[in-house]
């Protein structure tokens, strides 16, 4: 099992938490982004700088998994085809996508998505709190417990 991080959007202390599971663990953690990343010299930590462009990034992550590996992503439309090739995804605020409930995430994005395009003003997610983070860096130990 690897992991894999959709970096461009991944905030910075989800991606620190990530560094120490992958030295724990000693899972592969590879970050991929369109611009170059700084990380900590480990022999199971890498980035990946792909070419600029619309969900190139996302594309390489879909490549380049296997059934088994974890995707760390708040793109929904990432974590379904992620979920399609037997993969895991779970996002920066420590929820799991499945396939019980991808479908209903990619139409509450849809809609929204509309609502944006016909002008209705709203708002993004909030900023990521403390306990967003307690609660992903919680629910990555019990995935990665259950691997072993």
């Amino acid at each position: 099992m690897q992991i894999w991080v959709d970096a461009d959007a991944c905030p910075g202390v989800i991606k620190e938490i990530l560094f120490r599971a992958a030295q724990r663990t000693r899972i592969m953690t590879t970050l991929v982004a369109n611009q170059m990343l700084r990380v900590p010299a480990s022999p199971w930590i890498r980035s990946w700088q792909v070419p600029t462009g619309f969900d190139v990034a996302d594309q390489r992550i879909v490549q380049e998994m296997q059934a088994g590996d974890l995707v760390i992503t708040a793109d929904i439309p990432l974590a379904g085809q992620v979920i399609e090739r037997g993969g895991y995804g779970l996002n920066p605020r420590g929820e799991f996508y499945s396939r019980e409930n991808i479908r209903e995430c990619l139409a509450m994005r849809n809609f929204m998505e509309e609502l944006r395009s016909s002008g209705v003003a709203t708002s993004g997610p909030a900023s990521l709190s403390q306990s967003d983070r307690q609660v992903f860096a919680a629910q990555l130990d019990r995935f990665l417990a259950r691997q072993r």
